[in-house]
Parts: C-alpha cells; structure tokens; sequence
C-alpha cells in the first residue's frame, strides 16, 4: 500500500460521540497501518450549538434540557448511558464536572495546532480536557494552557486566538461541511470521496479503509 489513505473528519470538541468515534477509528487505523496501509489524518470545524455562550450558567443537564427540549430524568439517563458506552472504549466521562461552552476558540486553536503539525495532539488533549477532566475549553487563556501543555508556544497561540488569526479557516471547514451535506458529526471522508457518519464500529471503518485504500491504488 504505497498510496496514503487522506481522513477528513469533521468533529466538535463538545460532542461525546466524537470522541468515542475517535476511538474507534484509532482501532480500525492501528490495524490498517499494520497492514501496510498509509494514513493521512487531517480535523476539520463543525460547531453543534455555535450559539452557547463562552460561559454557560448551568450543567450539562440544563444546557440538553433546553437545547433539546427533553425531560430532565430523560436527559440524565441519556448521559448515563453515554457514559457507559465511553467507558466501553476507555474513557472516563465525568458530565458532572463537564463545563459547557462555545468551542469556536478551540476549534481556530486547531488550526493553529495544524500549522504547527500537532493537530492530532491538540484534538485528543481538547477531548480529554472537556469531557474526563472538567476543564473550560471555551476561553482563550485556558486554551493557551492547553497548548502548552503540548509543547505549542503558550505566546504564539493567545496571539493567534485574541486576533481570531484561524477564523476564516474555521468558516470554511463548515463551508466544506455544508457542501458535502454533513449534518451531523463524527463524519470522516476518505480518499475524497468516501463519507462514513457516525461513530461507527472499528469493522466499519476498517472496510471504508480497505476500499478507499484500493480505490486510491487503482487510480495511481
């Protein structure tokens, strides 16, 4: 397999199936890479509530209950089980401690991470962050934090978010999103051509992988 298999995967950072399908891909990408297979992994924008305020008075159950307009035992059950299900593929979900807010600054954070080829490091750390550990993710000088903690210029990044420097990019990811008709999120798109919605099971993306990989070997 000498041609690399490009992933775009639109992600919000306040989406708990994002990162549940983050793991899950991860596994069917450590097998294909195992294999041979080549990966080129890039993140793109998409805002699911882009009207939340940076900070939102309330917990996760108030944010759903009035985002969702469901019951709150409803709400809470559903956070339950969403726990259980992370916990499933390794992660501690902790809805309780969770701070909801607006994930703009992430996601231009991004794409600052991006221009400095740690994307992929940038995104499980915001993952993590928000959802095991309680952290404000919404705020330009925690944010800051965050890249440091991965070795980012704290400096460099709270220039880049406090001039909105990664805006624009932010705007066409969701541009992009809408052209290819991507309503919902996790959804990856291999070779370009190939979209799977949803956090699917690691078999799943191993055969979207296996067929983008040969489509991509037949064209070359």
């Amino acid at each position: 397999m000498s041609n690399p298999v490009k992933v775009d995967i639109w992600s919000d950072i306040a989406c708990p199936w994002c990162f549940v399908g983050k793991r899950r891909f991860e596994t069917a990408a450590a097998a294909f890479v195992a294999e041979g297979g080549e990966l080129e992994i890039e993140y793109h924008s998409f805002e699911l509530a882009p009207d939340t305020p940076v900070d939102f008075e309330g917990s996760e159950v108030d944010f759903l209950v009035a985002h969702k307009h469901m019951p709150a035992g409803q709400v809470e059950q559903m956070l339950a089980q969403m726990t259980e299900l992370a916990a499933a593929e390794g992660l501690s979900y902790d809805f309780d401690a969770l701070q909801h807010t607006n994930t703009v600054k992430a996601h231009e954070l991004l794409h600052f991470a991006k221009t400095k080829g740690r994307q992929l490091d940038l995104v499980e750390r915001l993952f993590a962050a928000y959802f095991e550990q309680g952290r404000h993710v919404g705020r330009v000088e925690d944010l800051a934090d965050v890249a440091a903690e991965i070795g980012l210029d704290r400096d460099e990044a709270l220039a880049a978010l406090n001039a909105s420097t990664h805006l624009p990019d932010v705007v066409a990811d969701k541009e992009q999103a809408m052209a290819y008709g991507i309503s919902g999120v996790p959804f990856f798109v291999l070779d370009r051509r190939l979209g799977v919605s949803g956090a699917q099971d690691p078999s799943a993306f191993a055969e979207a992988l296996r067929e983008a990989s040969n489509h991509a070997g037949a064209s070359a």
